[in-house]
């Protein structure tokens, strides 16, 4: 356990000293709280017209929850963020250390490929973590201003958690295959969409090939812990693709110490 931590300790260390932390921080505050405002001024504007309908007609506006509302799209497109931010976190893990020659003395040193990939992972899930948190100013401000229910809010976070490790587990993998940052980083964006996109091809397809599609559409599992449903086959379904992504980074690890 100790050489995980070593190495996560390690990882951070490089996030934060280099620009890239910074840099996704930034771009990640500025589009969640742009997409925030948007959703906020568009539920009061409609609020507004239809309490004008509701005084002209004489009849008491059908009360709405606004709060939970806006917190279901502001995670639903915080989701679609993660699409471009999360291959930045991941981009550099292994690619980096292949450029710059390192990944020989990784190999070599008196630690496992297990250790390894699981430091890198917890690195990388402490900042995706961190910049999660800085969603709860959005959040906040629903609090101060509204009532929402805590359930959806609280299972929201949790969707959206088990996702983003997801992802990261997967550009991880794809982080072993190449030496260089911004192919690392298209190739996880691309397949990060894919399994995004198998959502909307599973419409046009048969009932069965519709079933086995949506199962594996990483948007089709989101979708309910945002609306408040925590399902145990979505929690399986995250985890087992954390876990799939995990082992697939210590296979090309292992297979990268073999080649030598």
């Amino acid at each position: 356990m100790r050489n995980i931590f070593v190495i996560a300790e390690r990882e951070l260390k490089t996030y934060f000293i280099s620009p890239v932390a910074y840099v996704v921080l930034t771009i990640f505050i500025f589009l969640s709280g742009l997409f925030f405002s948007f959703y906020l001024s568009g539920m009061v504007e409609s609020v507004s017209i239809r309490a004008a309908q509701s005084a002209q007609t004489g009849q008491a506006p059908e009360p709405i929850d606004m709060p939970g509302l806006i917190a279901q799209q502001f995670f639903n497109w915080t989701s679609f963020i993660m699409l471009f931010i999360l291959p930045m976190i991941t981009m550099a893990l292994f690619s980096e250390e292949k450029k710059r020659g390192t990944m020989e003395l990784l190999l070599t040193a008196p630690i496992t490929d297990a250790e390894v990939v699981l430091g890198k992972f917890l690195a990388a899930g402490l900042f995706y973590v961190v910049l999660l948190s800085t969603t709860l100013v959005e959040v906040a401000v629903l609090f101060v201003y509204g009532n929402p229910a805590y359930g959806p809010i609280l299972s929201a976070y949790l969707g959206v958690l088990l996702y983003g490790l997801a992802v990261l587990a997967i550009g991880m993998f794809i982080s072993t295959l190449t030496e260089n940052q911004i192919v690392a980083a298209i190739l996880s964006f691309g397949a990060i969409l894919m399994l995004w996109l198998i959502d909307v091809f599973s419409r046009n397809a048969g009932p069965g090939l519709k079933e086995a599609l949506s199962y594996l559409s990483i948007l089709e599992h989101l979708s309910d812990f945002l609306v408040g449903v925590v399902s145990t086959s979505h929690i399986v379904f995250y985890m087992s693709l954390t876990l799939v992504g995990l082992f697939l980074t210590y296979r090309s690890l292992d297979s990268l110490r073999w080649r030598g």
